[in-house]
């Protein structure tokens, strides 16, 4: 009796530390993901290395740190930045393994993001339209093809300092909305925010969320 018992306790102890393995193989080779929080101060993350070292921290206390993380956004002004310029040429899978994009052209096209699909570092659904709260803005500041908006009218919060006045172009982590419209169900170019602030970023359904993608 006692050497089934002890058996079986071995069993489970060679199962769980295989799933530990399995677990340990799926962070490391993940390639994008959202973040499972914000800046804590809005949309200022101290402009685009400020987003990119948030997504680097998260991404190495999920395991996944041996890579050159980006964050998915767009600047304006004399020095633009591109969104899809700056996250590397795929293929990209989140933290369960799931393809979401091959490659640039097919992630500003018939990409894989899905509520189901769209996790964060941890591997969890981020909240979409119906619950509570629903957290599916995801800041981008980036047109539908992942490009930059014209200097003029705020569409990145201050190229990303700015917590109180301004607006910022965010897309739907879930690709769900209001309708059936494109920019409803647009994951990267949904609608501009009514402001920068954590509050105001609420208001509409966000948590000053980013998308961040391994660049190599």
């Amino acid at each position: 009796m006692k050497t089934q018992q002890f058996g079986k306790i071995a069993l489970v102890a060679v199962l769980a530390l295989g799933g530990a393995d399995v677990a340990s193989a799926q962070s490391s080779a993940t390639s994008f993901f959202v973040t499972s929080v914000g800046s804590g101060k809005g949309a200022d993350f101290g402009g685009l290395a400020g987003a990119d070292r948030h997504c680097q921290t998260l991404a190495a206390a999920a395991g996944a740190g041996g890579k050159t993380w980006r964050a998915y956004l767009s600047t304006q002004g004399p020095q633009a930045a591109n969104a899809k310029d700056r996250i590397g040429s795929g293929p990209w899978q989140n933290a369960k393994g799931a393809v979401v994009a091959k490659d640039v052209a097919e992630l500003h096209a018939t990409n894989n993001l899905t509520k189901q699909t769209a996790l964060t570092e941890k591997g969890d659904v981020v909240n979409g339209r119906g619950d509570t709260p629903n957290m599916h803005d995801v800041l981008t500041g980036s047109t539908p093809e992942g490009t930059a908006f014209p200097a003029g009218d705020d569409k990145t919060c201050g190229n990303w300092t700015k917590s109180g006045e301004g607006s910022a172009i965010v897309g739907h982590s879930d690709r769900t909305g209001l309708d059936e419209t494109p920019p409803a169900k647009s994951w990267n170019s949904s609608h501009a925010s009514r402001g920068c602030s954590d509050d105001a970023l609420k208001s509409t359904g966000g948590a000053g969320l980013l998308y961040c993608f391994a660049a190599r």
